[in-house]
């Protein structure tokens, strides 16, 4: 399983390396001292600058937030459910909703921290129009963001799929591709590297921001969120459903909904995460 463990301490805090650094430790006990409680949450990805200031103020409680960085989307949930890790923070509802179908993880939503929307960027082009006949698109091979991939594609005139197969169809579901485009699927972490081998490549809004773009300045075409009403795409805090009602797990979900987590995610990721709370 490739992980790391990342520590938000007092090194990103006060300034002492970049927003962007991660400090590294291998795991380490689940009670450190005797008034320290660990948690090990899981994430993907280097867009962690949100939980600075989360990090920042439950230590003050006696809390220690240990980040446990997975390289692709399929771990977070099965470290959990395993009990290698306490909560993990990385995945909206609809992609936790059918890992618990497909997988029959105990796994539930505790909280709701971001939405981030998904774009089609390229380093080839400058615009949507520029795609020529039989060029390659890489797209999230995951159910649920390859669907909201194609929806993005679709609203960019490049595909046709009916109404009818939901917000997250399947490649199947395409019913026209007049310029015969090639979608090479990968996982959604991967989708930012194969920039230089595709014409275009669909990339999440963390993974955007990792890869140095900006999703509202560098997109070519934008997925359009729009908060609350059940959207199916805000991202949450999951824990084992056996832990719902840990008071120190709440208590980490009701900290990243504050105005400095905010500040943050509106000052560093400019569009590519929409809180959600």
């Amino acid at each position: 399983m490739k992980r790391t463990m990342v520590i938000l301490g007092a090194l990103l805090i006060s300034g002492l390396i970049g927003p962007h650094t991660s400090v590294f430790a291998g795991g380490g006990k689940q009670e450190a001292a005797s008034n320290v409680r660990v948690v090990k949450i899981g994430v993907t990805g280097d867009a962690l600058d949100q939980w600075v200031p989360i990090t920042e103020a439950l230590a003050k409680e006696g809390i220690q937030i240990e980040l446990v960085k997975f390289a692709e989307y399929v771990l977070p949930n099965r470290a959990l459910e395993d009990g290698e890790i306490d909560l993990n923070a990385f995945q909206h509802y609809a992609y936790l909703n059918n890992e618990i179908k497909t997988k029959g993880y105990h796994l539930t939503a505790i909280g709701e921290t971001i939405l981030a929307p998904l774009g089609l960027y390229s380093r080839k082009i400058k615009a949507v129009s520029e795609l020529k006949k039989g060029d390659k698109i890489a797209i999230p091979n995951d159910l649920v963001n390859e669907g909201r991939a194609l929806r993005v594609l679709e609203k960019a005139g490049l595909i046709t799929i009916p109404e009818a197969a939901g917000p997250t169809p399947a490649l199947t579901d395409i019913t026209a591709n007049p310029l015969g485009l090639e979608f090479v699927e990968v996982e959604a972490a991967q989708t930012p590297r194969l920039l230089p081998d595709v014409a275009a490549s669909v990339i999440n809004g963390g993974h955007a921001v990792d890869a140095g773009l900006n999703p509202e300045r560098d997109s070519l075409a934008l997925e359009r969120q729009t908060e609350g009403g059940g959207n199916p795409y805000i991202n949450v805090i999951a824990a084992r459903t056996a832990d719902v009602d840990n008071p120190v797990y709440k208590r980490i979900a009701k900290e990243y909904q504050t105005d400095a987590v905010k500040q943050v995610i509106q000052t560093v990721f400019k569009g590519a995460y929409i809180t959600a709370w």
